[in-house]
């Protein structure tokens, strides 16, 4: 049963099952910090193909990214209007952009390297518009430090199976879940977790019966 084992145990539980179900999963080509935070920002509400799409249609059209900064903003809004809530995410990706030039001078987050990892994930932060979510993402994807994103499959999913504490704000399910895993794991079950919650845990579904969590998962309404 659930309650007759240690968090930590639980959560290695967890890690060892969705590697043997999924693999050891790979994220796509690196990307610089910049560009993993603007590729982010065009990652909510949307799928990874338009995602993708969107980031690819910006470079293409702004090939630089002073260019996406000072273009005009209704042509930052037409390039990466396949991502969807266009007329949000473009001022955000130029006021972000604008910020890190106002703070540093040039277009580059390479210096958040050197600092902390409580600095670094401040500092971003600090940037309108980017939350603990974004700010994990540039920190362990493009800088290789040890944040652990958490978004709205793996808020989800942790939630439904017992390891989050009920009711916990996926805010503060950053630091909390990144507690319970070595750091080791935090790239590997970020994403299998995402896997998990878009394949067999879905928001308006569950599909239990081929869950690798099924029998030590705490959900109350499965099946």
């Amino acid at each position: 049963m659930r309650n007759e084992v240690m968090k930590d145990e639980f959560a290695q539980e967890i890690h060892t099952r969705l590697m043997a179900h999924y693999g050891s999963p790979s994220w796509r080509p690196s990307l610089s910090p910049v560009a993993e935070l603007v590729s982010t920002i065009l990652s909510q509400n949307t799928n990874d193909t338009n995602r993708d799409r969107g980031f690819d249609q910006l470079r293409e059209r702004f090939p630089t990214w002073e260019e996406v900064r000072d273009a005009p903003q209704e042509e930052i809004i037409d390039a990466i209007r396949v991502a969807g809530l266009a007329n949000q995410k473009g001022p955000r990706i130029q006021n972000a952009l604008r910020e890190i030039t106002q703070e540093c001078g040039k277009i580059s987050l390479d210096f958040l390297e050197d600092m902390s990892l409580e600095e670094a994930d401040a500092w971003l932060q600090n940037l309108k518009g980017v939350g603990p979510k974004t700010a994990s993402i540039v920190l362990l994807f493009a800088l290789n430090r040890p944040a652990f994103p958490v978004d709205t499959h793996i808020h989800r999913v942790t939630g439904r199976v017992g390891l989050l504490p009920p009711k916990m704000s996926a805010n503060k399910a950053h630091e909390y879940l990144a507690e319970q895993f070595p750091v080791e794991a935090y790239y590997p079950v970020h994403l299998n977790l995402i896997k998990l919650g878009r394949e067999i845990c879905t928001a308006r579904k569950t599909h239990c019966s081929i869950c690798p969590l099924e029998d030590i998962c705490q959900y109350e309404d499965k099946y």
